[in-house]
């Protein structure tokens, strides 16, 4: 009778053990900060950017646009290959914007497709990283 009472208390603290380490491995993984590591800080964003200076072009229409970007690279290297391809950059917003309208760019939503255009067309491109975001700068449209 000892020796059953003896397994079965050695069998629940095993279990209770195994229960507890279990519950600590999920916590520790849930809870690791993984938006501090992978965000990138703002002196690292600052290095891997690229200026676009102001283009002037027409839209779909009748208007034009005066329109500046800052694109941001995922390293270094990246970098370095999309300041080589300025000219195809420029080329890709030029094409862009002829195929769109004034009334697409006056809101915030317009913007926004803009950049996920330009950011996919100019990945597209990149042989040795990737855009991480494309920043409007500034924009006047008339």
């Amino acid at each position: 009778m000892k020796k059953n009472l003896l397994t079965i208390m050695l069998i629940i603290l095993v279990a209770i053990t195994l229960v507890g380490v279990i519950a600590v491995v999920v916590v520790t993984k849930l809870s690791e900060p993984t938006s501090a590591e992978d965000k990138p800080s703002i002196d690292e964003i600052v290095e891997s950017l690229v200026e676009v200076p102001e283009i002037t072009t027409n839209l779909a229409g009748n208007d034009y646009i005066k329109i500046s970007f800052m694109v941001q690279t995922e390293n270094k290297k990246a970098k370095e290959e999309l300041e080589k391809r300025n000219f195809q950059v420029k080329n890709i917003i030029i094409t862009e914007l002829s195929e769109m309208k004034a009334e697409e760019l006056t809101g915030k939503k317009g913007k926004e497709k803009l950049q996920e255009a330009l950011k996919t067309r100019v990945n597209e491109l990149m042989e040795e990283g990737k855009v991480e975001k494309v920043y409007i700068t500034s924009s006047i449209l008339q």
